[in-house]
């Protein structure tokens, strides 16, 4: 059994150029995700995939705007565009992904009461995405992560693959930011080597 795992973390099209919540250049992560891909035994995906009525969506709270902060359920929670809802166009893997070695999609979001930016568990760790607990299943000790976005999804991943017990490498050329805040890729990048996770780039593996 392979002992480490990559996993492609929200490589939709909603978090591209063009879509509803694109992050700049993200597009630009997937052939570097194509090309690690052929030198993983077991490769896995999350895929936002939020209900219509999801609680982080500004058009379900009317009066607010998108990028406010309020409260939901007792967690704070940024308000964004409606993004990646079950069953669109948005929500699907970006067409020049090669799908065929990912062994396991995660969906993730899917409860309209809390969001859920970790491929492993949701913001308030109430539920798990059942991603660790599969992982562990198929005798994985060591985790690679990339995809969108640096500062949320790829952030929080990272972090709650540290917390699960994993080791955990950040393949940083294949991220990119939000940047809600300019520099916040950067500081996400710092959180997550705080915690111990590895941050290299594609070059560093010789990929």
């Amino acid at each position: 059994m392979p002992d480490r795992a990559l996993i492609l973390i929200d490589l939709q099209n909603d978090f591209c150029p063009g879509g509803a919540l694109e992050v700049a250049h993200g597009d630009e992560t997937i052939a570097i995700a194509n090309r690690l891909q052929r030198h993983f035994e077991l490769v896995v995906a999350t895929q936002d995939w939020h209900p219509a009525d999801h609680g982080s969506f500004a058009a379900n709270h009317p009066g607010k705007q998108p990028y406010e902060v309020i409260e939901l359920h007792g967690l704070p929670q940024v308000l964004w565009p409606p993004h990646c809802v079950q069953g669109t166009p948005g929500a699907e893997f970006h067409p020049a992904l090669e799908r065929a070695s990912i062994a396991k999609v995660f969906l993730k979001g899917t409860d309209p009461t809390v969001d859920s930016y970790s491929g492993f568990h949701d913001n308030g760790h109430r539920k798990s995405t059942g991603m660790g607990e599969w992982l562990r299943e198929q005798g994985v000790k060591q985790v690679y992560v990339l995809g969108l976005a640096t500062d949320y999804c790829v952030k929080f991943s990272a972090l709650d693959a540290r917390a699960d017990g994993f080791e955990c490498v950040l393949v940083a050329d294949a991220c990119r930011a939000v940047e809600r805040t300019p520099g916040d890729g950067d500081l996400a990048i710092d959180v997550m080597r705080g915690a111990g996770v590895v941050i290299c780039t594609s070059g560093d593996l010789g990929i």
